[in-house]
């Protein structure tokens, strides 16, 4: 017998020393290599996410194309075209002096929105105002995705080649995140073309109930007022005009109102779709103060100014909903909400303003679907 299996025979065996072993190994091995294990299966998972990304851009992008040909009846392939808009981007104004700084974003903002409706109007021979609005909304939203897949893709890159592993863990987390945005904005898509309201349009649709049978004038681009009345108070109903899928400019329709038209009112009360927190349900309403509107921040600006000099109080009515929600079909539950914040706006009037007083409400939203 050899001298190897006499000791093997006479050492009894340790199972519990051969689990420590084990372990120790274990751990050893995530010592030196884990890090790069990590980094791999971070890669693995940001991988899958680029993926579902580029199968959402190509999706969004032949939906435009195919609206663009099929219902704006492009009078080319458009496919080149779509291509070169997809890469379009606007240049933000320098703001190391902030001196005029909002006034060189509404200047490069409004020159951007009007570069890209004279672009649409280039790519359907189709005249008809909702088509042409469609269009462009459906133009944003490829062009948004295509941008996500860009910066995504860029990092992903960035982490692989530098060997980066915190670039790597940071964007592994936030793709959950960046997904679901990126899906909801997919999601647009079809409610853009069926020219449905969507959520975020619930401000337009209270404001609506009160311009109906009302004489209507343009006070903005894209912008329709009309003259309303209750229990004495006269009301100034602003919202962006419909059934276009445009948000119109209420900040200029406000200042325009106020300063050229000279009304005094009591009080602007505003309405506008609110981004929900976890756990909160679709349709709840909420009250506060000031400039209910989203954005770069520009209408926002111009809305304080006009009611910081003016000294007249902003009121606020929101309506919660995820931002998937926001930007689809809008729900029953958000459509319901409608009638609820009806009597709040009512009840509002009553206590904050009173006899012979001048209101200004103001609904903010994508009017898509909601007309006047």
């Amino acid at each position: 017998m050899s001298l190897i299996s006499t000791i093997a025979l006479q050492v009894p065996f340790d199972s519990s020393s051969l689990v420590t072993l084990v372990w120790v190994g274990f751990f050893m091995l995530s010592f030196i290599y884990g890090t790069r294990i990590q980094s791999y299966f971070a890669l693995n998972d940001i991988g899958r996410g680029l993926n579902k990304l580029k199968v959402m851009k190509d999706k969004s992008r032949k939906e435009a194309i195919d609206y663009l040909v099929n219902v704006g009846k492009s009078p080319g392939d458009p496919t080149q075209r779509v291509d070169q808009f997809l890469d379009y981007v606007t240049i933000m104004p320098v703001d190391i002096d902030p001196q005029g700084l909002v006034g060189k974003i509404d200047h490069v903002v409004t020159t951007d929105n009007d570069r890209v409706r004279q672009e649409v109007s280039k790519l359907v021979s189709q005249t008809n105002p909702v088509t042409v609005s469609i269009s462009e909304n459906l133009l944003e939203v490829a062009t948004s995705l295509n941008m996500i897949h860009k910066i995504v893709r860029h990092f992903y890159l960035l982490g692989k080649k530098t060997n980066s592993y915190f670039t790597l863990i940071q964007l592994q987390m936030l793709m959950p995140m960046i997904i679901q945005e990126a899906d909801a904005l997919l999601n647009a898509v079809d409610s853009f073309k069926v020219g449905q309201p969507v959520g975020d349009g619930i401000g337009p649709v209270v404001v609506s109930k009160y311009m109906v049978g009302k004489e209507k004038r343009v006070v903005a681009k894209d912008t329709v007022m009309a003259i309303s009345e209750y229990k004495g108070r006269k009301l100034y109903m602003l919202k962006a005009d419909g059934p276009m899928a445009y948000v119109g400019q209420p900040g200029v329709a406000i200042r325009k109102v106020v300063e050229e038209m000279g009304v005094k009112p009591s009080a602007i009360i505003m309405i506008d779709a609110a981004l929900k927190l976890e756990g909160e349900k679709t349709g709840e309403i909420a009250e506060g103060v000031g400039a209910a509107i989203g954005g770069i921040g520009v209408e926002k600006f111009q809305i304080e100014e006009v009611a910081t000099h003016n000294k007249v109080p902003l009121y606020a009515i929101l309506v919660k909903q995820s931002i998937l929600e926001a930007i689809t079909v809008m729900r029953k539950e958000i459509a319901e909400a409608s009638e609820k914040v009806v009597v709040v706006l009512n009840r509002l009037i009553e206590e904050k303003t009173k006899e012979g007083d001048d209101v200004l409400v103001a609904g903010i939203g994508n009017t898509l679907g909601v007309a006047q």
